[in-house]
């Protein structure tokens, strides 16, 4: 495995989530979540660093999972594996959040949809870094 190429992939797609945390989160979602705040927890911003300690963890083995299926096919691939890690993550945790939470099923399934593209949006990232490089 060559360690700069995964160090590189890793932080990018770091910060490929949190971009789109920040648009999917603190701007599309953010009047719903205003709607909804006797929901979420009074502290609830003086514990994000758990959220970021998390999503660098999540970034580095997102891309550790690429790395061992890796066939070199391009974008397409990124998608593909975007796609599944997406729905393996999404379904369960967004629904399950549904189940456990008293939110409405709307943002539970705004979670999914928007969940599931991120990881797609990440899966590209990885799948452009680890492009393999044309002979000239």
């Amino acid at each position: 495995m060559n360690i700069k190429r995964f160090i590189i992939a890793s932080i990018a797609v770091f910060i490929c989530f949190q971009v789109l945390n920040f648009i999917i989160h603190g701007v599309i979602l953010d009047s719903t979540y205003e709607s909804l705040k006797d929901v979420w927890r009074p502290d609830m911003m003086s514990k994000m660093w758990i959220m970021y300690i998390t999503s660098l963890i999540l970034s580095f083995l997102f891309v550790y999972i690429f790395t061992k299926g890796y066939e070199a096919r391009g974008i397409a691939e990124g998608v593909r594996y975007g796609l599944l890690i997406g729905l393996l993550m999404n379904i369960p945790g967004m629904f399950n959040q549904y189940v456990i939470y008293p939110i409405p099923f709307y943002l539970a399934l705004q979670w999914f949809i928007y969940g599931t593209i991120e990881f797609i949006a990440c899966g590209i990232v990885a799948a452009l870094i680890y492009k393999p490089k044309t002979s000239s």
